[in-house]
């Protein structure tokens, strides 16, 4: 089984590659190629920062968006975005102004309401909550680091979520497209074992 781990210099990919190695992937090709893209049997988008400059630096990449789609849309294969990586399956973010995302959940990125003694960006260890029937997720304590959020359209695209002065979206996900706004790489055990699960998915 061969893996794509997406190299468009917004994550953090050493990291995200470790974690999937501890987690038992054997084939993973950290890669800016979309024809590497187009023929691996699972793909995982990672991100950090801002959404607009991971959207920008996505798209800079000629054909990868396309091939991207191809594989994960058409083809069907599993497919996992890691926090801006997440983020960047919504229609749309607000963050620096508005910028579309890959639109593969329907959803925009908004920056999280302040309130009183909350410390923004939400960071640190905070509990997964996953919805009824849920895939891959389970209960349990995850690492978190973002100043902006999943507010998703539709309910029955929200797979978990977390609380952070409010209910926020921890993981999204429709039929063979999954996302999650904590980082499994930074999130030990629980971390490593969610990546297991993943590995073996068969949606």
């Amino acid at each position: 089984m061969s893996l794509a781990l997406i190299d468009y210099g917004a994550g953090n990919l050493h990291s995200v590659h470790n974690a999937l190695k501890a987690a038992g992937a054997g084939d993973v090709h950290v890669t800016a190629d979309p024809d590497i893209v187009a023929k691996a049997d699972r793909i995982v988008l990672p991100g950090v920062g801002a959404f607009a400059h991971c959207m920008e630096a996505l798209s800079a990449i000629d054909g990868m968006i396309a091939a991207m789609e191809q594989r994960v849309r058409v083809e069907g294969i599993p497919f996992l975005g890691i926090c801006v990586g997440m983020q960047l399956l919504a229609d749309e973010g607000v963050e620096h102004g508005t910028t579309r995302g890959l639109g593969w959940i329907s959803g925009t990125v908004r920056a999280i309401a302040p309130a009183a003694g909350l410390k923004i960006p939400h960071m640190g260890w905070n509990d997964v909550v996953p919805t009824q029937g849920a895939p891959l997720i389970e209960h349990g304590e995850a690492y978190f680091l973002h100043g902006y959020h999943f507010d998703a359209t539709d309910d029955a695209d929200v797979l978990a979520t977390t609380d952070h002065g409010g209910p926020l979206v921890a993981a999204v996900g429709r039929g063979n497209i999954m996302g999650v706004q904590f980082h499994p790489e930074k999130s030990q055990a629980y971390g490593i074992n969610f990546l297991k699960r993943f590995l073996e998915w068969k949606p």
